[in-house]
């Protein structure tokens, strides 16, 4: 299972109880106080704040979890999406005051594209302004979610003392000094029955429509708490709806009873549907989660460790392995040998002799990156891989001494190999190493990852915008290669048609069903998908277009694919140059937490940065404001909104798309770069 929630939610702090009350820690980790187990890299210790998914495992009731503790910070939103892709199921952590949150909404729907069963966890109850029912309002929605409470909160904020087990119909209160673990169980308090009782009929009425004689039951008035439970679980599996718990994990108030759901309502993995899976021919199969079928596991995480080297993190999906055994990775058709097979505890590590069907492992192999499927050699198949953002920022990067250069490019490829949203690119203008990435902060911590796990001083310049290129008018071209290469003759001949779209690249070839053969055709699409990593304008990538291949000549000795290749790619730079090209912007979501004082100057900053605001909402004694700004004007806000609100606003940004950028912006970002007679 996974933990998922917006930054500030307490995921961490809630995956430190689990571990404490399941026995696989003996302290109470703090992520204030830099002594979380979960958070182990220097960096999230100093910032208290997840920058890594962690992975370990703990028992509970005879039952093992393997657990992963993600980021909630939206520039790691890759390590999200690579844990959400190999979990089972997930508990997503809200908090009580802010609720459903910019990255809440993102790691939901991220879950819903891998369709992750989940259960909610509401937790600090006990801040001034915890609003439990607000939530389950913003749950159902924002995130057109059926949440179901299973646990109700007694009192709120100071008052928070204790929770209501719907299903059982008892209050639990959690003994302070035991620091939770002894809790007692008491009668309801008499002024909390009716919100009990109303609870209670809505749960039993949505258990009981999953099943004809459970409904049944419900209409004669003898369905069981035990049955409820049993429907629960079912429900919960098939996504019909999310069980909602709630807490303070802080204060050590729910995390049992959570922990218990997670192993009462999450699924085995033996209870979920087969895997999709494909064979090299491009035929489609169903692997199944057992034990007893043929090895098959997925790389979902590539990691440095300054023990065991290069580690790769794989959940296994069906069949065993042990240690030592060789495997096939799909992805490259090399073979490789399973070595130091272990278990993670965030960065400590148990050795394993063989992992089955639904364990998360992590093992010693030299050629594999993310998404690579294993098996054994003579059972091959592809799993499904894992789609990643591409980055929307940059910034240039150097050794402070030119003798640490291709150490600095060593530990650039290395990063780089863990961490697929990040990326290193050369400017050909300037000869400069770029990094980029997700945001600011993805950035900073690879620059301070560099200087300490590498020991490579390095000095980084301005962030820059990622920007893209594209046409804004449908437009025609036409590229013909006629050479001789080594003595043979090549020639290609294209005609095609390019117009805008919203964003990424189509490619329709309408010689189809015409004399013209698909290799060729296919040729012409990769020399057109070749050419597209950089526009016209200033060398960006180029993003949303469609391409129709509408015509193409046949010569009768000399046509080759190499030729047809050259040809589409000289047609696309003619349609590009002739498109009316222009720049797109990155732009972000921001999500804006300030005190009603403070709303005017708020949004006349947002205003004055180019944005507009989406929507404003008042939560309590603040307002919420949407709004949508470009990247380029979000540099050091966060120290302009505390200016401007004598540091009493909070903010949040995410990726929302890219935009068109007005002429004259545009002409002025070529100026600044160099680049004159824009049109």
């Amino acid at each position: 299972i996974g933990i998922m929630a917006h930054i500030d939610a307490g995921k961490t702090t809630t995956t430190e109880r689990i571990l404490y009350y399941s026995g696989r820690v003996h302290r109470l980790g703090d992520v204030d106080h830099g002594t979380a187990a979960m958070d182990w890299m220097p960096q999230e210790k100093e910032r208290g704040i997840t920058i890594q998914s962690a992975a370990t495992t703990c028992l509970w009731k005879s039952h093992q979890i393997n657990l992963i503790d993600t980021p909630g910070h939206v520039d790691f939103t890759a390590e999200v999406e690579r844990s959400l892709r190999v979990l089972d199921g997930a508990v997503a952590v809200f908090c009580a005051v802010g609720g459903v949150e910019p990255q809440s909404e993102t790691v939901w729907h991220q879950a819903d594209k891998y369709c992750v069963p989940r259960i909610a966890f509401v937790n600090k109850m006990d801040r001034q302004g915890a609003d439990y029912p607000h939530v389950i309002d913003m749950m159902r929605d924002m995130l057109g979610a059926k949440p179901l409470p299973v646990m109700l909160p007694i009192g709120s904020g100071s008052s928070f003392c204790g929770i209501i087990d719907v299903i059982g119909g008892q209050a639990i209160y959690f003994d302070e000094m035991s620091h939770g673990s002894k809790f007692t169980l008491e009668d309801i308090p008499e002024e909390y029955i009716d919100d009990y009782s109303a609870a209670r009929d809505i749960l039993w009425e949505s258990a009981a429509m999953l099943d004809e004689s459970a409904m049944e039951e419900y209409f004669k008035g003898s369905l069981s708490p035990e049955r409820v439970g049993q429907l629960l679980r079912k429900g919960t599996i098939e996504s019909g709806f999310v069980p909602v718990l709630c807490g303070a994990a802080l204060k050590n108030i729910g995390i049992q009873q959570l922990m218990d759901a997670i192993v009462d309502w999450l699924p085995a993995p033996s209870e979920l549907p087969p895997v999709s899976a494909h064979l090299k021919d491009g035929s489609s199969l169903e692997v199944k989660r057992s034990i007893d079928g043929p090895f098959s596991a997925l790389v979902f995480k590539v990691q440095s460790d300054p023990h065991l080297g290069r580690l790769a993190f794989i959940r296994v999906y069906s069949g065993s392995i042990a240690d030592g055994q060789h495997v096939l990775n799909n992805t490259t058709g090399k073979k490789d040998r399973l070595t130091r097979l272990v278990r993670m505890h965030a960065n400590k590590r148990t050795h394993l002799d063989r992992v089955v069907a639904g364990d998360i492992a992590a093992a010693g192999l030299k050629d594999v990156t993310t998404g690579d499927t294993l098996t054994f050699p003579d059972t091959p198949l592809i799993l499904e891989s894992i789609e990643f953002p591409d980055p929307v920022i940059q910034m240039a990067i150097e050794p402070m001494s030119t003798s640490d250069e291709k150490a600095m490019d060593d530990a650039l490829a290395s990063l780089a190999s863990e961490d697929p949203s990040f990326r290193v690119g050369i400017d050909e203008e300037s000869g400069q190493t770029l990094i980029k990435g997700m945001g600011e902060l993805h950035l900073e911590i690879i620059a301070s990852r560099i200087q300490r796990e590498k020991g490579v001083k390095v000095r980084t310049g301005k962030p820059q915008v990622s920007y893209r290129e594209s046409i804004s008018c449908i437009t025609s071209g036409r590229g013909e290669f006629r050479r001789s290469i080594q003595g043979r003759g090549h020639f290609g001949n294209a005609v095609i048609r390019v117009e805008p779209i919203d964003s990424g690249h189509e490619f329709v070839n309408l010689l189809k069903d015409k004399e013209f053969p698909d290799h060729y055709a296919e040729a012409v699409e990769r020399g057109i998908m070749g050419s597209v990593g950089a526009g016209p304008l200033a060398g960006y990538p180029v993003d949303g277009i469609r391409i129709e291949l509408l015509e193409a000549e046949l010569h009768e000795t000399d046509s080759s694919e190499t030729g047809y290749a050259y040809a589409g790619a000289m047609a696309l730079r003619e349609c590009l140059k002739n498109g009316k090209p222009v720049l797109k912007e990155p732009v972000m979501r921001l999500d804006i937490i300030c005190p009603s004082d403070y709303v005017g100057e708020v949004i006349g900053d947002v205003n004055a940065r180019r944005g507009s605001v989406l929507n404003m909402e008042p939560m309590g004694e603040v307002q919420s404001i949407k709004a949508r700004v470009p990247l380029a004007e979000l540099f050091g806000y966060s120290s302009a909104l505390r200016s401007l609100t004598q540091g009493r606003a909070g903010f949040s940004m995410q990726f929302h798309d890219y935009a068109r950028i007005a002429e004259n912006i545009t002409r002025r970002l070529l100026e600044q770069m160099g680049i004159t007679g824009f049109n």
